[in-house]
């Protein structure tokens, strides 16, 4: 496991799609220049790339493209996670194979299954690759919680360097620390709060976060003000970006879906702001505004400048 150091602040990739509902590659390619070019320590495909509403083919070819397009320069991180062990430990050799740095898997979402057999799944993919597996509790918006014997046992089983973590069943910090004290302080864990928690997150010795794109810059200057002790930054830039994923929450995976494409698009990064149907929740014009009203606070905060006026 001698890969590239998986740390800091490692965006999920978003899937753009063409009208007609096939992936779009030059967008793909674009977003990945960008958040390149802007300071992403990596790039990871997960729950919002739409992993679940792609083909097996596509999710494949996802993996592939994003190794492709990063050329080795930073850390990738494929998502895995499927419905039978088979179907995780096929993609996570595709992974491999794309000389990905690491893979996350999510439990299945289909069943609710008891501690051994989630060992058992975690363990079976970790067992298919040498490059390590993070270990990704998704029940903030799908799925059960992982119970923390199960991380717990994985990490007696296959080490930290192997094993990793990325918790986000509620409360976030609470069961950060929990999982940080039940394994003596050896758990390497990554936040996925969208940015809303990392402040807290950060305090509580993450070794990383993996937000969607929308907000990178804003993440980025966010991280770096926490990793060099500025609270008076660190607050500034995060109290936006709270607000933009409190509205992002409330319509759990769709309302994070449907304001990180329109940003993308309106960014001109992706040629349109299509998802992938079907989904429960769309973009009206009042929750619009108030994301642009925010995202320009966020702008500001990040620049530096005088609080906008009220």
């Amino acid at each position: 496991m001698t890969g590239k150091p998986i740390r800091g602040v490692l965006p999920i990739v978003h899937t753009p799609f063409t009208e007609r509902d096939a992936i779009d590659w030059t967008s793909f390619a674009r977003q990945v220049d960008w958040a390149r070019g802007v300071g992403a320590d990596g790039f990871c495909t997960g729950m919002v790339s739409e992993l679940l509403r792609l083909t097996a083919g596509e999710r494949c070819e996802l993996t592939e493209k994003l190794a492709e397009c990063n050329a080795g320069r930073r850390a990738v991180v494929a998502g895995v996670g499927a419905e039978s062990t088979k179907q995780a430990i096929e993609y996570a050799r595709v992974a491999e194979r794309a000389a990905c740095d690491a893979v996350m898997a999510i439990p299945p979402i289909s069943t609710a299954l008891p501690a051994d057999a989630l060992l058992a799944y975690f363990s079976a993919i970790a067992d298919c690759v040498s490059i390590p597996l993070i270990v990704q509790d998704a029940s903030s918006y799908v799925g059960q919680a992982i119970p923390i014997a199960v991380h717990v046992e994985l990490v007696r089983r296959f080490g930290p360097d192997k094993i990793l973590f990325k918790p986000e069943a509620p409360p976030l910090g609470p069961n950060v620390t929990a999982l940080r004290e039940a394994t003596d302080h050896r758990a390497r864990i990554f936040e996925g709060s969208g940015g809303m928690a990392l402040v807290d997150s950060h305090r509580r010795g993450v070794a990383g976060t993996m937000p969607g794109m929308e907000f990178l810059e804003g993440i980025l200057a966010l991280w770096n003000a926490l990793e060099r002790n500025d609270d008076d930054a660190a607050y500034r830039i995060a109290f936006p970006i709270g607000a933009l994923v409190a509205i992002q929450i409330q319509a759990g995976l769709d309302g994070f879906l449907a304001i990180e494409k329109y940003v993308l698009n309106a960014k001109g990064l992706f040629a349109t702001d299509r998802r992938r149907e079907p989904y429960a929740w769309s973009l009206d014009e009042e929750t619009r505004l108030e994301v642009d009203r925010l995202r320009a606070r966020l702008d500001e905060a990040v620049r530096g400048d005088r609080p906008m006026p009220r």
